[in-house]
C-alpha cells in the first residue's frame, strides 16, 4: 500500500513541478500573459507561485508536511483558476472551450489536492513520508 501511495504521490505533483520551474525560468514569457488576465503584481506573483507550487510539489513528493504541501497547491490553485481561466468570458468558442477544460482540470486539481490533504492529515502512519502530517482531523 504504501509504494501505491507514492506512486499516486509522484504522478500526482509532476504537473506542478513542471510548471513550478516553468514559472521561475520562463517568467518575462509569462508575466505578460498574466498582466493581460488581470492578475495584480504580475511581477512578483508569476516567480512566488512557482516557489509556491516548487514547495507544495516538493513537499507531497517528499512526504515531508504533505498536509501542508496540499494546502499550498490549494492556494495556488483556487486563486488561477478563477483568475487565469475565465471560460465564462470568451466570445470565440474555440478559446472558451480551451479555458473550459482548463478550469475544469484545476478544479479536478484542488479537489485532488483537498482530498490528500484529508488522507494525510487523518492518517498518522502514511509510509515512506519524511515527516508525519503537521494538521490533525
Amino acid at each position: 500500500m504504501d509504494v501505491i501511495v507514492l506512486i499516486g504521490r509522484i504522478l500526482f505533483v509532476v504537473l506542478f513541478l513542471g510548471s513550478g520551474v516553468g514559472h521561475l525560468t520562463q517568467s518575462q514569457q509569462m508575466v505578460p500573459f498574466a498582466e493581460a488576465r488581470g492578475v495584480p503584481l504580475a511581477k512578483l506573483a508569476v516567480p512566488a507561485s512557482g516557489l509556491l507550487l516548487l514547495a507544495g510539489g516538493l513537499s507531497v513528493l517528499l512526504g515531508i508536511w504533505a498536509d501542508l504541501g496540499s494546502l499550498l497547491l490549494i492556494a495556488f490553485l483556487l486563486p488561477t483558476t478563477f483568475l487565469m481561466h475565465k471560460f465564462w468570458t470568451e466570445t470565440d468558442a474555440q478559446a472558451k472551450q480551451a479555458e473550459m477544460v482548463s478550469f475544469n482540470k484545476n478544479i479536478s486539481l484542488t479537489g485532488a489536492a483537498l482530498a490528500l490533504f484529508a488522507f494525510f492529515a487523518h492518517t498518522p502512519e502514511l509510509g515512506l513520508t519524511i515527516t508525519g502530517p503537521l494538521f490533525s482531523l
